[in-house]
Formats: structure tokens, sequence, C-alpha cells
């Protein structure tokens, strides 16, 4: 049986050919992209619009192009914007059906972090509780699959606390432990050697405090990206620590990181326990840390799903059939 269709009919104001120009994309790319995710069919001319298909697609399609169109006023749309506010206004009506929501919650409902470069904003219910976990604890993990914005909303965590003052360096660790794969002798000095493993947070930290800032931070010593192998023996105070892809500790690596946070220091610990790199049969020190710090007062965890994936809608769907046919298992 069909579901029954109902058409929304709205103009956007003001008539700003430019504007409309920039909502709909080149050859209405972006139009037909909000069609082909939302399951509608979109009319328009000039600024007025309908939007066609079942009721809650239509509104759906009606609140993603009201808030493109109040974007366009400043930035330039492309297809990765229209992408993240598609995701961003999906995950956000599931989360308004499953709970009443009043004046205040509404009033917190935008969680963001203003970096040197750019304004990070939470979307969807668990990158704003992630975030306000972080805020609020000394230790907070993040657990979910690749695209949720777990290392990303880290890093931008860990930015806006050297710049507003409430620590005085940044350590970014990872375990090096190569993906499936064997890569043999790196060429280079240490730096060089580690680098590729530790590439996806230079990535961020580019992104959001600029190349030259980070090399500044780097020389100063005020950021440090390190393995994990390095943290053994150390103390650390006043320091934001971010452990990336902690899936691929051991037990031992993660017990040891864990001892390492000191005075005036928070730590996040991020990872995907479906993809684990570890020798086969041994116990990946993510797995056993949630069991064991579970209840363990002033620790907060964050899970996150594959319906908060925030890349390529394909990525969604890739992590959706993973865990549908539980391949993406390992231990």
């Amino acid at each position: 049986m069909n579901t029954a269709q109902i058409s929304q009919d709205f103009v956007l104001e003001p008539a700003d050919n430019s504007r409309l120009a920039n909502l709909c994309g080149q050859f209405d790319e972006h139009l037909r992209q909000i069609e082909r995710r939302l399951n509608v069919e979109i009319a328009s001319r000039g600024n007025q619009f309908r939007v066609t298909g079942n009721a809650g697609a239509a509104q759906t399609g009606s609140d993603v192009l009201h808030a493109l169109f109040d974007m366009t006023g400043r930035e330039r749309l492309d297809p990765e914007r229209v992408h993240v506010c598609l995701q961003e206004t999906v995950m956000n009506e599931a989360e308004a059906q499953h709970e009443t929501v009043d004046m205040k919650s509404q009033e917190d409902a935008v969680v963001e972090i203003q970096t040197k470069q750019k304004l990070v904003r939470a979307r969807g219910a668990n990158q704003k509780a992630y975030l306000k976990s972080i805020d609020s604890h000394d230790l907070a993990f993040g657990i979910g699959p690749a695209g949720t914005g777990k290392t990303y909303l880290a890093v931008a965590s860990a930015i806006d606390a050297l710049e507003n003052d409430r620590v005085r360096r940044i350590v970014l660790v990872r375990p090096a432990v190569e993906a499936g794969e064997r890569l043999g002798f790196l060429p280079g000095d240490m730096s060089q050697k580690v680098d590729p493993y530790l590439r996806p947070m230079y990535d961020a930290l580019y992104e959001m405090l600029g190349a030259d800032q980070v090399a500044r931070h780097i020389e100063k010593n005020v950021i440090e990206v390190a393995p994990l192998a390095f943290m053994r023996g150390r103390s650390l105070n006043d320091s934001f620590i971010i452990l990336d892809e902690a899936q691929n500790t051991s037990v031992a690596q993660m017990k040891m990181f864990l001892t390492r946070i000191g005075f005036g220091s928070q730590a996040v610990v991020t990872g995907d326990v479906t993809q684990i790199d570890l020798p086969s049969g041994q116990l990946s020190g993510l797995k056993n840390a949630v069991e064991i710090l579970k209840d363990v007062e002033g620790i907060a965890f964050t899970y996150f799903s594959p319906k908060d994936v925030v890349r390529h809608l394909l990525v969604q769907r890739i992590v959706e059939a993973y865990e549908a046919d539980g391949n993406g298992h390992r231990s």
C-alpha cells in the first residue's frame, strides 16, 4: 500500500536570485540530492517551493530547504554541506519524536565550539551529549563507528580548553598499529615514522587552527602528537589528552595511558570496537576498559550508532550493512 502523499507549499524570503541559485545548486543538483535522500519531489518557481512526499518526508524537506536558505546568506553551499544539513535535520527530528522538549532544553539545543578557524557544531543528540560529557568530566569515552565525529569533536574541545587557558598543552596519542597490513620499514626520523599513524588528528588541527598556528604550537611543545608507546613513565599535568583509535590498545597499554592523567588534566578516549586491528586473540584495551570502568564515578561514556554518521550517506549504509551482517565485529 502506498503511503498518502501530501504537498508542502512555502515561499523563501527575501526573493534574492543569487541566494536562490546558491540554494538550488548548478542544474538544481542540491534539490535533486534532497529528493533522493528523502524520497520526495521538489518543484520551484522563483522563490516559491513545493515539496511532495509522505507527511514526514515532506515536512523534513521543507525544514531542510529553509535551513539551507538561511545558510546561503553566509556561505556557498556544496553537496557536502547539503548532506550535513540533511543529516542534522533528520537526526534532530528523530530525536524530537522520542521526547518532549521544554523551552529550557530548546535553549540548550545548540552545542557548539568556536575555534580560531571555524565554528564546530554538534549534530544530533549523541554528539551534543558527547561534547557536554567532555566539558563536565575529567575522563570521557566516545565509542562508535567511523564518521560519527568522535575524534573531530574531541580535538575541537581540546583546542577550546587551550584557547581559554583551562589547560597549558594538548597531547594527542594513537597506538601505532597497521590496519590489517604490514607496512615494514618506514624511512626518516622518529617523527616521520609515526606521522602516518597520526595524520587524522593533524588534519583536524589544521582545519581548526590553521597549519602555521599548529606548526608554532608543535615547535613550542604546546601541542604534542605522539604514539602511545611514548607515554610510559610520564605524568601529564594541566593537559588535554586524547587517545584516538583506542580499540587497538592492549589491556596493559590502556591501563598505562589512563594512569598518565595528572592534576589539572582531562582525557578523552575514542575508538570503534568493530574495527580492531590487534593480533588475533588479543583482547582490546578499549573493550576491557568499558567493562571495568562502566560504574566508576566521574567517567562518562557516549555510544554512537550508524545513525550518527555525518560523512557521506553511503558511509552510514556501509556501517549498517556490516553491523547487520556481524562481520564488522573483530576481537
